[in-house]
């Protein structure tokens, strides 16, 4: 790989770390992403399973004997190591034979069946877990404001370039995928659509080898795309799909299919915050419903342009806080943190939380227009007040804002064009 042309992901400095720290580092997350090219920068040497050349000659010698292909400088990259699962227990076997750190680095856009893998790898190898390119890694955000700065209470007034609502909706089109930064919105938007398609006709029969009925899961995929950043459960993504797709599945088959997606890294879904609150009101459990990018809800809806998603601000709305939520998570990661979210039986709600290692928390309301910032400071300023260890920040991420700043009430107002790690 020419190191001139790598464009930095925010991931780097984690396996570097942990190539200092463990014999071996998984990088996973799904295809397209950019872990094969990230694995390289930070590779000696390398080994392509999937490399189709000598009919797959490298998958064969794989499996014939995993040791073989371990052989060359570290660290050594094995990349789209679960098409033979063995090679795990391979490079198990090698970390413990040595104490050198940072031999390996795999990478996997699947997660097998546990068949064929005896050891977890538990303190030998390291999994870290890669999503498709935040704002600020794609260059469309100027990193004016760090997220981890301001979960620390610390917001620099700064005037930022106001974004449009046509670039808004070109970012949520276009989807964090390295492989279409050179391209228009009108070609990149085919990038997610055939992703999907490959998805279901060939990837997901070699997950398990389990065959299972391909209107069914684009079915499920578009319910997914319907619910995308909500709460919705099984039995309702089963009435949902009743009801628009006029089909019959059960929720046991749901659960199957979601699962198959989790293992392709499909989905990405938000984990709910519990910590102690004043009354004994009862904290909602439920997880909020996310596409590991919002281009693949666009591409399930057919939105293929800025203009049908600009006439549909409902699912606008939807689909940036989709955005605003991917590149939250990416950024708290860096620093160790979690992207959760609070919901309870009172109906009141906060769209992403941000939880230190500590157990300190930030809470964050997203909202597409600067009209709407009003509004969700106060919600923000009502619900912190049920808590009681209270969030240390109350900041609502904006689409459209001319400046990152902090209103006199205290809560802090930054654009998601403006934000960092």
């Amino acid at each position: 790989m020419d190191s001139n042309v790598y464009r930095p992901r925010i991931i780097d400095s984690a396996v570097e770390q942990h190539l200092r720290a463990f014999g071996a580092v998984c990088i996973e997350g799904p295809k397209w992403c950019g872990k094969t090219w990230t694995a390289q920068k930070h590779s000696q040497s390398a080994f392509l399973v999937g490399d189709p050349a000598g009919n797959f000659q490298n998958r064969q010698l794989a499996q014939i004997d995993p040791s073989l292909v371990l052989k060359g400088t570290s660290p050594r990259l094995i990349d789209e190591w679960q098409e033979v699962p063995s090679l795990w227990d391979a490079v198990r076997f090698t970390v413990d034979q040595s104490t050198r750190k940072g031999q390996f680095i795999l990478t996997g856009s699947a997660t097998p069946s546990h068949k064929g893998v005896m050891h977890s790898g538990t303190g030998r190898i390291a999994r870290l877990r890669m999503m498709p390119m935040s704002l600020f890694e794609s260059g469309s955000s100027s990193g004016k404001v760090s997220l981890k700065d301001l979960c620390a209470g610390t917001l620099e007034n700064v005037i930022v370039k106001e974004t449009s609502l046509q670039s808004l909706a070109s970012h949520i089109l276009r989807g964090g995928w390295p492989g279409n930064l050179q391209l228009s919105t009108e070609d990149a938007v085919k990038i997610p659509a055939q992703y999907l398609d490959n998805m279901v006709t060939e990837d997901i029969a070699k997950v398990d080898g389990k065959v299972r009925d391909e209107a069914k899961l684009r079915l499920l995929l578009r319910s997914l795309a319907r619910n995308e950043s909500t709460t919705a459960t099984r039995t309702r993504l089963k009435s949902d799909m009743r009801g628009v797709e006029q089909l019959t599945i059960d929720e046991d088959t749901i659960a199957d299919y979601l699962n198959v997606f989790a293992k392709l890294f499909i989905i990405e879904n938000q984990k709910p915050f519990a910590t102690a609150i004043r009354s004994s009101l009862r904290i909602k459990q439920a997880e909020k419903r996310h596409l590991v990018d919002p281009s693949f809800a666009c591409a399930l809806l057919g939105i293929t342009d800025e203009d049908r998603l600009i006439g549909d601000l409902r699912t606008f709305g939807f689909l940036f806080e989709a955005l605003c939520e991917r590149d939250l998570k990416i950024y708290a990661q860096s620093f160790g943190a979690n992207l959760l979210h609070y919901q309870d039986y009172s109906n009141d709600e906060i769209d992403a939380v941000v939880e230190l290692a500590d157990g300190s928390w930030s809470a964050f309301e997203i909202k597409l227009g600067a009209n709407q910032i009003d509004e969700a400071a106060a919600k923000l300023l009502a619900v912190n007040r049920k808590f009681e260890r209270p969030a240390t920040t109350l900041c609502v991420i904006c689409g459209r804002t001319n400046a990152a700043y902090r209103r006199p009430d205290g809560v802090c107002v930054v654009p998601i064009t403006a934000l960092k790690p």
